[in-house]
């Protein structure tokens, strides 16, 4: 007789979302607002493992369960109310980002005749200063990750500090298709917190445009487990929209 069949390993993209899940975890009832799809996937599978009591939207107007039924009414008042009061953990996107976790989805070059105009400010300072934001980059790249950004959208640790708005001000995590990053270091800097499974710190490095806080032991992701791979695969992308977002 034979057992089970093995499942194939995790991909890169299994692990950014599990990266992206573990931002949530220990956060309690809070309103988890992730802006692409593999970061949703973490709010999903958070919701589903570790943390049930993570809040979820449609991002419109509804509260939502596990099967995309409506749970509650979330009107845009009442979401600025969440956000103000700072029970909300938004993961937002990151077209440039510096070592001190200021954000730029604005625009490209001098903001006065900018050479590529983006999504504009939208809601980051608010996001910033009110509730805790993560970011999700899918092309971890020395275009992004930079020494200054060109415009501040999201506040980061020093000019929080500068400004002395630091009091709600948390940047939790930074996932990359390359590793996980924090600010746990003394000048509150971004610091290689782990590898995804294949990746090289020489590797993050180079793909860096500043120099990157890096320790001695530097850990690997860790790795899914079978549950977790078989809600990622068959419950929450079955369709497998996480391996057009990361290509590796």
């Amino acid at each position: 007789m034979t057992g089970p069949t093995p499942l194939p390993p995790p991909t890169r993209a299994e692990y950014c979302v599990l990266a992206c899940a573990e931002a949530w975890r220990d956060g309690g009832e809070v309103l988890a607002a992730a802006m692409a799809p593999v970061s949703s996937f973490g709010a999903r599978l958070a919701k589903r493992s570790f943390a049930p009591e993570l809040l979820l939207t449609d991002g419109e107007a509804m509260l939502v369960d596990l099967d995309g039924q409506v749970e509650g009414w979330l009107p845009y008042r009442r979401h600025l109310t969440m956000v103000t009061g700072g029970k909300r953990h938004v993961m937002m996107g990151a077209s440039q980002i510096d070592r001190y976790g200021n954000q730029n989805i604005s625009c490209i070059g001098d903001w006065s005749r900018p050479s590529r105009q983006l999504l504009g400010v939208r809601g980051a300072p608010v996001n910033t200063l009110n509730n805790p934001v993560s970011y999700w980059v899918p092309k971890h790249s020395p275009r992004v990750f930079v020494e200054r950004v060109d415009m501040v959208s999201g506040v980061g640790h020093d000019r929080a500090a500068a400004a002395g708005v630091g009091r709600f001000h948390r940047i939790p995590r930074v996932v990359s298709d390359l590793g996980v990053f924090d600010f746990e270091t003394p000048d509150r800097s971004m610091r290689l917190a782990s590898l995804h499974p294949g990746v090289t710190v020489d590797q993050v490095r180079r793909a860096t445009g500043f120099d990157l806080a890096v320790g001695d032991d530097v850990p690997y992701t860790r790795e899914p487990t079978a549950e977790e791979l078989r809600l990622i695969r068959e419950v929450i992308d079955p369709h497998g929209m996480r391996d057009r977002e990361v290509r590796v």
